[in-house]
């Protein structure tokens, strides 16, 4: 018998997670951290907290399952996308790494947009967004020019990791693809882009795939951890195409609904051929010549934290939600907007703020609680919209994962609302998951990631959409659809107070 450990990186803590050939779970253990915010807009992590946090995690693991140290097969990673680790000529970091949901860069995504912006949309199928990471390379360059003079190199955070454990620097496709520096198709860094924007080469770190041993873990820290035996390290993938593997999204027909402190609709791509004109993320999958296209709602699962937290603290999430089958669809005539912390797919609008629409006397805080529900769902269901426009594409499944898969009535309505069938995973690992499956291939218990999503991936509860409640769920999003226009001029004037 032996094992694979799969590591997720996560923006508030790092999980480790030990699986068998079989697919089962045989431990987990999480390390939670925190993150600095120096300034508003700004959000940064010293990733010596992230090495910190592995070796607690892979010690732990070890102790927890001391068979387990002389049959490590493989170990491999999820990591946050985006974030900026910018390293020296000793491969030290040169400052705190700026993170995906760091904003302080609105002005260099202009800058490039208007400089470049129809390169950059054609050879990294994406806009310039301040989560990216150029934007954040030109911040640095143009406000910290001492030390944009030191800089060597850049990773992501789970290159950073694995740079740790092999002393070996690399970045696989996945994750580069969220640089807005890579040529998606080509799966090559884009010299054109590196040149408009004076980013020098020799800063690029090497590209390979996501199944491909990047190096064994280095005697040192095997000896700490309590390894036996020397131990191969795969890249692994970008934390949203981890989760994609790990909920079994590796083939065209379906679906990926995520509902997390934000939310992600996401979609397999069998090639680099759509063109969805920069209004869906479009990267590079951790399936091999494969990519995934991806909508954003900013305010998924955090909408429905805030409200509950503003107005029913003292209930529990079950509590607040109970009997929400119970109430009309369309919350007798009320819609919320989820814009609190602006709005990313379909608007990219920065200043767009949340609503309540059709207020009345009668509403009470179940109304409410619901029309919270659905309008996560209908700006979910916005990205859904854009992948069946752009590329005539229809969904036979859609697994559901998240805060929005522990409520049957959510579930229920989501089906209703996608008009697609719902399934839930019987074990939810998230990208830990999905970069143990990684390795797995990596190592070769696997020939391909559908062989093994086959053992790995199991689904558990089904449900089917009601034809009268999609019907009904169809004229109120309509109405949804109008509070975005009606309410643009008014939130941006308000934001300005």
């Amino acid at each position: 018998m032996s094992y694979i450990i799969g590591i997720d990186l996560g923006t508030s803590s790092l999980k480790g997670i030990v699986v068998t050939k079989t697919g089962k779970v045989l431990a987990s253990y999480a390390v939670e951290y925190s993150l600095s915010i120096p300034q508003p807009g700004y959000s940064e992590q010293n990733p010596q907290i992230w090495l910190d946090a592995l070796d607690q995690v892979l010690i732990h693991l070890i102790k927890d399952r001391p068979e387990i140290a002389d049959k490590i097969a493989g170990i491999s990673f999820s990591g946050q996308m985006h974030t900026l680790v910018l390293l020296g000529e000793q491969n030290q970091p040169l400052r705190p790494a700026i993170l995906w949901n760091d904003v302080r860069t609105t002005k260099q995504c202009k800058t490039i947009m208007d400089t470049a912006g129809e390169k950059v949309t054609a050879q990294t199928k994406n806009r310039a967004l301040e989560g990216f990471t150029l934007p954040k390379l030109l911040w640095v360059k143009e406000n910290e020019p001492e030390i944009w003079e030191q800089a060597a190199q850049f990773l992501l955070p789970k290159d950073y990791l694995g740079f740790y454990l092999t002393g070996n620097k690399q970045m696989e496709y996945s994750d580069a693809a969220g640089t807005l520096l890579l040529e998606v198709e080509a799966r090559q860094w884009s010299t054109d882009l590196a040149d408009i924007f004076e980013i020098p080469a020799k800063i690029f770190p090497r590209l390979v795939s996501s199944s491909d041993k990047i190096g064994t873990v280095k005697k040192e820290l095997a000896q700490k951890y309590g390894f036996k035996t020397e131990v191969p390290v795969f890249s692994g993938g970008a934390d949203n195409a981890c989760a994609a593997i790990g909920a079994g999204i590796i083939k065209a027909g379906v679906g990926l609904v995520s509902i997390g402190t934000s939310g992600v609709f996401l979609s397999y791509e069998a090639d680099a051929l759509q063109d969805y004109q920069g209004n869906l993320h479009y990267f590079n999958h951790a399936v091999k010549d494969s990519f995934y296209s991806m909508g954003v709602t900013l305010a998924a699962g955090y909408s429905l934290n805030w409200f509950k937290k503003t107005f029913a603290p003292d209930q529990s999430y079950e509590t607040l939600l109970a009997g929400m089958q119970n109430l009309p669809i369309g919350s007798e005539g009320l819609l919320f907007t989820p814009y609190l912390m602006g709005e990313r797919t379909p608007y990219i609008d920065s200043r767009i703020r949340g609503s309540f629409i059709g207020i009345t006397a009668r509403h009470t805080l179940k109304h409410f609680a619901k029309a919270v529900v659905e309008g996560i769902t209908f700006s979910l269901k916005d990205s859904q919209n854009l992948m069946e426009k752009y590329a005539d594409r229809t969904f036979d499944k859609i697994v559901s994962v998240g805060g929005g898969a522990k409520n049957q009535d959510w579930l229920q309505m989501q089906a209703d609302i996608f008009r697609a069938q719902i399934v839930t995973l019987k074990s939810e690992q998230g990208p830990a998951l999905g970069a143990a499956m990684i390795a797995a291939v990596g190592v070769g218990w696997f020939k391909s990631m559908t062989e093994c999503a086959k053992v790995f991936v199991e689904y558990d509860r089904s449900f089917l959409p009601n034809e009268k409640n999609s019907a009904d769920y169809q004229k109120i999003y309509a109405l949804y659809h109008e509070v975005y226009p009606a309410t643009k001029n008014l939130s941006h004037q308000l934001g300005g107070i």
